[in-house]
């Protein structure tokens, strides 16, 4: 069901984090620039080592990989990638006969783009692979927050921010009941579906505040001793 101002988008759309690895600097910067365009967060590598370890130390969603490098080519990064990660992996080589193209697939690389490539040919591609395979999720935006109601992940001015389910559910209830007030009893009835251990309801008092706080949600309303609405 859709909520008012709320949509089924792409997770793509969503900031993600790509890492890019290529030794040719000017390939580097260009993609790059050209990816944050589409507002994800690009990571750079210009060789396969750092590539690894930027892997290592960041939540990476997708890797636009170049194969002739420097101190690990780029199937020795991608082999190591498959032993813990199925995340999309677009090859990009100047190396465009069969032979090297079917050992990228044997090594389960996701897509083979071949050296010169298209810029919007490419960021296609990457939209397509990142729809593919994150699916997609129920998006509320208002502002500089995104919400996310499928994976409960919330984002402001493109900065995860630690929110806790409980507060996404609630979020998720007043905007499900856009512009009509409601209880606080209402409120607790639904994020926790009657369960037996349900809290005093003022705990609702301390998530409003910390969604207020977190996402500058100064659109949730305090209608005094009713409950609270939010206004769209």
């Amino acid at each position: 069901m859709l909520f008012l101002n709320m949509r089924i988008i792409p997770k793509e759309n969503i900031t993600m984090n790509i890492l890019v690895v290529d030794d040719e600097q000017t390939i580097l910067t260009g993609v790059e620039e050209y990816l944050k365009e589409y507002g994800y967060n690009v990571f750079t590598a210009g060789n396969g080592v750092e590539a690894i370890n930027i892997f290592n130390d960041i939540e990476i969603n997708l890797i636009v990989l170049d194969l002739m490098m420097p101190e690990k080519n780029g199937y020795e990064v991608l082999e190591e990638i498959r032993t813990q990660s199925n995340i999309p992996v677009i090859i990009l080589s100047a190396m465009e006969d069969e032979i090297s193209q079917l050992k990228g697939f044997d090594l389960e690389a996701d897509d083979y783009v071949t050296k010169p490539f298209s810029l919007p040919l490419l960021a296609k591609r990457v939209n397509a692979l990142l729809k593919r395979h994150y699916g997609n999720h129920e998006i509320w935006k208002y502002r500089e927050a995104v919400v996310d109601f499928t994976s409960y992940k919330a984002v402001y001015a493109n900065v995860e921010v630690d929110v806790k389910p409980k507060e996404i559910d609630v979020l998720k209830f007043l905007l499900k009941h856009s512009n009509q007030v409601m209880s606080r009893e209402q409120i607790l009835d639904y994020v926790w579906n009657n369960s037996d251990d349900v809290p005093y309801d003022r705990v609702i008092d301390v998530y409003i505040k910390n969604l207020r706080k977190k996402l500058e949600l100064d659109c949730i309303v305090t209608v005094k001793n009713v409950g609270y609405k939010l206004q769209l």
